[in-house]
């Protein structure tokens, strides 16, 4: 990890136990070699940072382009493994780069869903995901946060004081059988994913 990145690891996992009784469950059921896409609900802002602790390796992160624009966050997140997002309409640009860091041998984190949840539910997923699935086979680790709504919800209502659970499901890994044809392929893949996570229950 370089510096930067360290520190905001450690930096979150600290923060988040010492706030929201953060955790991590099945942990060892991470990859921590070789290329991997996280997938997971996105319920806060808190996800990335803690999502990205069960992880004991560096992880890509998707984000709006527009936070490059802030004075220090510009500074700072590219040294974060950030890739910077578009989110007025598809961005191929950020899934091509999130597939040259998969083929690279990298681990990047993805929500499926696109956005933050504004009820704290499960939202479909979009087929951007099934696309970098299709291009890569890159083995996919669902995961689910819960917690993370009650203790900063979308929409404002400030920071609460609330437990933020982090649990790894088993991977899945998909095979050139997998894609098969028709054009709803991307979805069928995103989906796949999407029902892995619904089905994680907190423990």
């Amino acid at each position: 990890m370089n510096p930067y990145y360290w520190c905001v690891y450690w930096g979150a996992r600290l923060f988040g136990r010492l706030l929201f009784r953060f955790r991590v469950l099945h942990r060892e059921r991470m990859i921590n070699e070789g290329p991997a896409i996280l997938a997971s609900n996105h319920q806060s802002y808190l996800d990335p940072p803690l999502i990205g602790n069960a992880a004991d390796r560096p992880i890509y992160f998707l984000a709006r382009k527009t936070l490059l624009d802030v004075p220090l966050l510009g500074r700072i997140l590219p040294k974060l493994n950030v890739i910077p997002v578009d989110q007025e309409g598809g961005d191929r640009s950020a899934l091509k780069a999130m597939i040259r860091v998969l083929k690279a041998g990298n681990a990047v984190l993805v929500f499926p869903e696109g956005s933050r949840t504004l009820d704290g539910k499960l939202q479909p997923a979009l087929p951007g995901l099934g696309l970098v699935i299709a291009k890569t086979l890159a083995p996919v680790i669902p995961m689910r946060i819960f917690g993370a709504h009650e203790a900063l919800p979308r929409g404002g209502g400030g920071l609460h004081l609330h437990p933020i659970t982090v649990v790894v499901g088993e991977a899945i890994r998909f095979t050139s059988a997998d894609l098969g044809a028709g054009k709803d392929l991307y979805s069928r893949l995103s989906n796949r994913v999407m029902d892995a996570i619904a089905a994680i229950q907190p423990e």
